[in-house]
């Protein structure tokens, strides 16, 4: 897990809009999408589309067109990775 991969799920305890994440990140828009894929990809991050309550299924194709209307939350398998780092 990278330092970046890291600091994105140690704001993914809850449910968290993309918007807020880019805030609390400082990450520029392009790289926290690039980001999100890679934990998404991992199983380390759910995603959740039009509310916070609506699990979607990570697409690679349809991600990038609806990644900053999301939400996000770390799973199980990714805070076990970011605790044991």
């Amino acid at each position: 897990m990278t330092d970046t991969e890291y600091d994105i799920i140690d704001e993914l305890y809850f449910v968290t809009p993309f918007r807020t994440l880019s805030e609390k990140t400082k990450l520029a828009t392009p790289e926290l999408e690039r980001n999100l894929r890679v934990l998404l990809e991992q199983d380390y991050v759910k995603c959740f589309y039009p509310d916070p309550d609506t699990e979607l299924a990570y697409e690679i194709t349809s991600f990038g067109a609806l990644a900053r209307d999301c939400y996000f939350l770390a799973t199980k398998p990714g805070l076990l990775a970011h605790n044991s780092r």
